[in-house]
């Protein structure tokens, strides 16, 4: 999925990374490599264990936000004889640099995952590896996990492979100018592929009642020298190469619960209250969901550029909490194994060098098509994965939500009394009085507070800005 890529110039960078440093040392992010684990990073890029297959003749692309280098993932999609299409994934091979209980190994357990931040990022490997040697750059041959996916005319999956390749990509695209492409008609094969693949598999996830959300993005972005926050709602081609590793991700799951051993994604289906509550909130906002109409099927008529929609659609987050990693060893299947807003059994195995688990499922999914057990250290580390990534995803999203206060209390800091346009998104339960806005201008989602009238839930409000100090206070808004 696009990754929100934060940037931060300007005059006021000063408070804002004083700031961002107490956030990196309240969350306990870590801090540069050890030496030993940048030595040991060193001697792998230069002498990795290479497949034995070579790939190299499919000329694979990559789609990644602008300037990204990290680059986990590479498609080539075609036509088969016959009908449908085969779907040809690189997945860089982080196992290939990586000596399991060595020094990079036990750094990448403690990290977890890669950390955003808008004045940088905190990798789960050292650059050499994760920028560099397994990165699938263009024009560079390099070892990866290469999976191989039949799909029928309606974009079924009929058979599955994967087995370990060089592949080498040819072209570094970004979704802006994927989309760009596609909506003028300037595209060709694969690009129309992703386009005509994608469309199919979200309609077979409406038919399985999946849910993919919508739901629009706040973005730390460079302006005019310095930065600004926006809305951006994800865009059609976003949602179609996302297609393309949630069937990666289903595909794998149904490899390990075949072979019986394996990591899922799980997330469990939202309680009746729940849905419930949702139904309110959508009149409240003045969202039209007929009682015969399934919650998935509403979700994909909504408009994130409509402002009643968009909040809504946030409100839909809700329902995705829970998500978690759920471990099985010797066929011992779990009940239930399915990831509630997929609609179906499903693992991360597509972003092995921004998570720690990805690099687990891709040893399993190989070994299982392979019809070997799984490498020792992939079954020795199966029982601490999911709390460690538990841990690991908490952390990121302080990382997330912090940066996004700091930047939002950095940009209204001298406007402390002023007056702004908003829109009330979220009422609290037990105290109407106190809820959530979206500015119009900043692209700010804050608290307000402070009025002794319930909140308008879904109408237009005018907040005065009570308080915004990066580092120290968070906005904090009071109606007007």
């Amino acid at each position: 999925m696009p990754r929100r890529q934060m940037r931060v110039t300007g005059a006021a960078q000063a408070p804002l990374r004083a700031a961002l440093r107490a956030l990196r040392t309240e969350l306990d992010v870590p801090d540069a490599f050890p030496p030993a684990v940048l030595a040991e990073a060193e001697a792998a890029a230069k002498d990795p264990r290479l497949p034995g297959r070579d790939a190299t003749d499919l000329p694979f692309l990559t789609i990644d936000p602008p300037g990204s280098t990290d680059l986990d993932q590479a498609m080539h999609l075609t036509r088969r004889v016959g009908g449908g299409y085969r779907v040809h994934y690189a997945i860089a091979d982080v196992a290939a640099f990586v000596t399991p209980g060595g020094a990079i190994d036990t750094e990448a357990h403690r990290r977890v995952q890669t950390l955003y931040f808008p004045d940088g990022r905190i990798p789960l490997h050292p650059a050499v590896i994760s920028e560099g040697a397994a990165s699938l750059l263009p024009d560079r041959t390099v070892p990866a996990l290469l999976w191989r996916v039949d799909l029928d005319a309606d974009g079924r999956r009929v058979a599955t492979d994967v087995h370990r390749a060089l592949v080498r990509s040819r072209a570094r695209l970004d979704y802006e100018g994927v989309q760009r492409q596609l909506d003028t008609g300037t595209a060709e094969e694969p690009l129309t592929l992703l386009r005509e693949i994608g469309t199919l598999r979200e309609r077979l996830e409406t038919e399985r009642g999946g849910i993919s959300l919508n739901v629009p993005e706040q973005e730390i972005v460079e302006q005019e020298g310095t930065y600004a926050l926006e809305y951006r709602a994800p865009r059609p081609a976003d949602g179609w190469n996302a297609q393309i590793s949630l069937l990666t991700g289903m595909a794998a799951a149904d490899l390990m619960t075949a072979a019986g051993t394996g990591v899922l994604r799980t997330l469990p289906t939202a309680p009746d209250g729940a849905v419930a509550r949702l139904r309110r909130s959508a009149r409240a906002l003045g969202v039209e969901w007929p009682h015969h109409v399934s919650y998935a099927t509403l979700v994909r008529t909504l408009d994130p550029s409509d402002t009643r929609h968009a909040a809504f659609l946030q409100d839909c987050t809700t329902l995705l909490r829970g998500a978690g990693y759920t471990v099985f060893t010797d066929g011992d299947i779990p009940d239930p194994a399915v990831h509630a807003a997929v609609a179906d059994e499903y693992t991360h195995c597509t972003a092995p060098l921004r998570r720690l688990v990805d690099r687990y499922a891709g040893e399993l999914c190989v070994a299982a098509v392979a019809g070997e057990e799984p490498p020792e250290w992939v079954r020795a580390a199966l029982p601490a994965l999911p709390q460690r990534m538990a841990e690991g995803s908490r952390r990121a999203g302080g990382v997330e939500r912090g940066c996004v206060d700091i930047v939002e209390a950095a940009l209204l800091k001298d406007r402390v009394g002023e007056i702004f346009d908003a829109y009330v998104v979220d009422v609290h339960d037990r105290d109407p009085a106190v809820g959530t806005v979206h500015l119009d201008d900043p692209a700010v989602v804050a608290r307000v507070e402070g009025g002794t009238e319930p909140l308008p839930l879904g109408e237009r409000l005018r907040v005065r800005l009570t308080q915004a100090d990066p580092g120290r206070a968070k906005a904090l808004f009071a109606p007007a």
